[in-house]
């Protein structure tokens, strides 16, 4: 891992707000300019802003506009549940790089009333019509990142009525009138989202629909460009007035139809007509007093227990943050969680995935004796074989006055989705299927009417059996290995709210992935340290076996919101991203 002497050099493609920060933290971090970090008066070294303080109410968001959104909904007299559906509603528009109504969602939220946390599964299933046996004659190994075979049902609309129907205050037409506004009357585009979006369109305009309704003259709308979407505002009037069925038993629907039927998909009418999410209970675990709740597979938010598990016997406080100590522990336990992740994260209708057995503590002793202090383990099998039965993304949070939290997170899967974008309805459809594996008998294989192995998830942490934070950490397999390494920021290592977004990041990549053709890790894979680890630790690391690499960009995007002992709300907004945290 050796230094540029000039660090701009190291981010040429990058938009210049990645850029500066990658400058920033070369800056902040490098041992060589150590005493810079003494800048911040604070001196909150891995700091890029102050936290956010709020009476009432907060927002945050990774774009500005939709955090206004948000807190007019909640001025207004909305829940935190409408406040986060307008949000929502809002970056499917703002941000169609990693969300939309096209694809799932997730969320948890807190009920002050209740004094008790509800998790809602928005997550679609393939086409009945679709068959593993229609990959294998295609002579298909991986089912395709884009095009029509990846679609699934789009659970984020349904996910939205059902959170309103429990939480909300406003109509849904109120709730959606924000984004009508924005999509008729325009916005500028921000300059991540503008990045991202220019590398989506040379991949994705084969597929019909999208060069039509995501480009301007077919290219990506440049950042500071005003982007409109009238389509994708009909259709949210359509769902305004004639409510989830406008979307799922109406002509969106049948739009929806057509389109597959002419261009060789597989989802249809009848699975759009049969979609429902679900009410599930939140799965916790303790970590030196404070409990993170994640949501039950499909997802993989259990890894995030499993990992603070893993971690819990060892004194990281002691080794310090960025020591070789904490990356090859934190490493050491991610593999052997991520084992299991693999072997038997789920649809729990087609495989009962031991979630209990999984998150427990006992089970983590028995497992971290497989970790040595001194090497890094190459291969790593699962902890519980089971039986054999024949992804970008957005993530908000939202508070109200009342004490009412979401935790929300939406996606299309992978960038923009799919490409898929049937004609006149302003969205394109997800790319969820992906996550399925080609392999008959494998928890995670194919089969029609199914919900794949998911990545996105929220998180909330309570203390005492209170609302303590609600968070998310979005970016793929990031969002497990993030939503542990935030709490450890917390607790471990006593960085405000902030600073434990703005801290540098581990991301360890090449386990055994739930997906794809499911090949086992046999190397060790890849640990990628983001700029602000010492070249000691990477050394340490080296000796221990671990292949570190640089890796510009796989972090994950965070966003918190905080309840403040004194009284009201502190928020943080994700440094990496163009968003806001913003309160009232």
């Amino acid at each position: 891992m050796v230094r540029d002497a000039d660090p701009r050099s190291r981010f040429p493609e990058r938009p210049a707000a990645l850029r500066a920060l990658a400058v920033l933290a070369l800056a902040l971090f490098s041992p060589a300019m150590a005493a810079l970090a003494a800048d911040r008066v604070t001196g909150e070294a891995f700091a890029t802003r102050s936290e956010v303080y709020a009476p009432q109410a907060m927002a945050a968001t990774s774009h500005p506009l939709a955090t206004q959104v948000a807190l007019d909904v909640m001025q207004a007299g909305g829940s935190a549940v409408d406040a986060a559906i307008a949000a929502n509603a809002a970056l499917g528009l703002m941000e169609p790089t990693g969300n939309g109504i096209g694809g799932d969602l997730f969320a948890i939220v807190w009920d002050p009333k209740t004094r008790k946390l509800h998790g809602y599964n928005g997550s679609g299933r393939s086409p009945k019509a679709l068959t593993l046996a229609e990959f294998q004659r295609r002579g298909l190994s991986d089912i395709p990142p884009h095009g029509p075979l990846p679609v699934t049902v789009p659970g984020a609309v349904d996910g939205w009525f059902a959170l309103h129907g429990r939480f909300g205050k406003r109509t849904m037409a109120q709730n959606l009138a924000p984004a009508i506004r924005y999509a008729r009357q325009g916005h500028p585009v921000h300059e991540v989202i503008a990045y991202y979006w220019n590398r989506s369109v040379p991949v994705l305009s084969k597929w019909p629909g999208f060069r039509e309704q995501f480009t301007i003259d077919g290219r990506a709308p440049r950042r500071g460009e005003t982007w409109r979407n009238p389509n994708l505002a009909n259709t949210l009037e359509a769902i305004g007035r004639g409510g989830r069925d406008a979307f799922y038993k109406g002509d969106i629907a049948r739009t929806i139809d057509a389109y597959f039927k002419a261009n060789d998909g597989f989802l249809r009418y009848e699975d759009l007509a049969a979609h429902a999410g679900e009410w599930v209970e939140p799965v916790g675990t303790d970590y030196r007093g404070h409990t993170l709740w994640e949501l039950p597979p499909n997802g993989q938010g259990i890894a995030a227990l499993q990992i603070l598990n893993l971690l819990e016997p060892y004194d990281l406080a002691k080794y310090g943050f960025g020591s070789p100590e904490h990356v090859h522990l934190f490493v050491e336990a991610k593999k052997l969680a991520f084992a299991d992740r693999a072997a038997s994260y789920a649809d729990p209708d087609f495989f009962k995935t031991p979630v209990e057995r999984l998150v427990s503590k006992a089970y983590a002793r028995e497992r971290g004796k497989a970790i040595s202090m001194d090497r890094a383990a190459r291969a790593v099998e699962p902890g519980i074989i089971p039986e054999i039965n024949e992804g970008d993304t957005i993530y908000l949070a939202t508070a109200d006055a009342d004490g009412m939290m979401v935790s929300l997170i939406q996606s299309n899967y992978r960038g923009m989705g799919s490409g898929m974008a049937p004609p006149g309805l302003g969205f394109i459809l997800q790319d969820r299927g992906e996550q399925f594996v080609l392999k008959p008998g494998h928890p995670n294989a194919f089969a029609p009417g199914k919900r794949p192995f998911h990545t996105i998830i929220p998180a909330f942490v309570t203390k005492d059996g209170k609302p303590w934070l609600s968070f998310g950490l979005m970016g793929g397999a990031m969002q497990p290995q993030g939503h542990a390494q935030i709490l450890i920021n917390l607790v471990d290592f006593g960085m405000n709210l902030q600073e434990a977004g703005d801290a540098p990041r581990i991301q360890h990549d090449g386990s055994t992935e739930p997906a794809g053709q499911n090949v086992a890790m046999d190397d060790g894979g890849e640990v990628d340290l983001e700029t602000g680890y010492g070249y000691g630790t990477v050394r340490a690391l080296m000796r221990k076996g671990h292949s570190v690499r640089f890796a510009d960009g796989p972090y994950g995007g965070y966003q918190a919101i905080m309840v403040n002992p004194e009284g009201g709300y502190v928020g943080a907004s994700e440094s990496r991203k163009d968003g806001q945290a913003a309160g009232y």
